[in-house]
Order: C-alpha cells, then structure tokens, then sequence
C-alpha cells in the first residue's frame, strides 16, 4: 500500500449517495497506520521551513499550530472511536475531490515523503469527521486576528484571501469568511 492509494479509496465513495463517517474513517485509520515517527519528524521539517517565510512576529505560533493539529492528529485519527456516525456533507467531499488530489502531488516531498498523505488526512479528518475548521480556533493570523467560534458557526479573518487560489485547503474548510474584515 502506498500514500497515494488513499486517493484511489477516496474516490470509490464518490459515487455513493451518501458517505457516512464510519466509511470515511475507515479509509482515514488505515493510512495513518502507515505513518511512521520517521514520517512524522520529516513532516515536521518540512513545515517549520515554510515556516520561514511567515512573518517573525507568528511564526512559533504558527509552527505551534500546524505542528500539532496537523502532524500530530495521526495519533487521534488512529484511536478515535467517539464520534457519531452520520452522513457527512457528500456535495462539499465531492466537490474537495480535486482540490485534495492537486494538493497531494503538489506536497509531494521525494518518492517517500508522507507529508501529503497527512495533509489530506488532517483536512479530510477535521472537516468531516470533528466539523472543525482547518485552522483551529484561536489560531491567530497577522494583525491579531483569530479563527473564531461565534453560537456554533466559525469564523476566519482570512478566508476571502485564498478564493481565487484553486489549490487552497480553505476552500474545504467549513468556517466562513469573518464579517466586517
């Protein structure tokens, strides 16, 4: 089994009516448990040097963030068994489809590399499966704007800024644009 088996998977429910969480999971678990600590760590190198070119100010914050709710979830994806099994949102997997595929080859790291695979695990697992935005709340961005929670509904500041990028995770994030910024 390879990394990029899992878009084999993943497209084989797309033709389904519904997709329940159970199904999914069932797809997520089993390529986490290929993620190994070596894979871990190199993921972690890999983003603390995009890290460089965030700004000073936000950039162990951001490293703080990303390495811990994107790298680390493999964990908890593997043991989660809490969750309610229900239909997830078909039109907005169907539509994550492409996006989720241009973002596996373009994180491609080597003939190895695994960052992609827990790229689209993370943004697959906390969408669908949590219903959480991709960043988490209070994840601060310059200007000291932060992904809010307001009566159930979330929020993020920057979300407008990536509409016109076709490759940007947040076209699959369920927090809306923050109002009034």
């Amino acid at each position: 089994m390879k990394a990029e088996d899992i878009l084999i998977e993943l497209k084989y429910l797309t033709p389904q009516n519904e997709i329940t969480k159970k199904e999914l999971m069932n797809i997520l678990k089993k390529y986490a448990r290929i993620i190994s600590v070596y894979d871990l760590m190199m993921a972690t190198v890999h983003m603390r040097k995009d890290g460089e070119y965030v700004h000073a100010n936000y950039r162990e914050k951001y490293l703080e963030v990303y390495i811990k709710y994107f790298i680390m979830r493999m964990k908890e994806v593997i043991s989660n068994e809490d969750y309610v099994d229900s239909a997830i949102d078909k039109k907005a997997y169907d539509e994550s489809f492409p996006m989720l595929e241009r973002t596996f080859e373009k994180e491609r790291i080597g003939e190895d590399g695994k960052f992609p695979l827990i790229y689209v695990i993370t943004a697959l697992y906390t969408t669908f499966i949590l219903e959480e935005p991709i960043h988490p709340v209070g994840s601060e961005f310059p200007g000291s704007l932060k992904v809010e929670e307001k009566n159930g509904e979330f929020f993020c500041p920057v979300k407008d800024n990536q509409k016109d990028n076709v490759d940007a995770i947040c076209h699959l994030c369920l927090a809306e644009q923050t109002p009034d910024i």
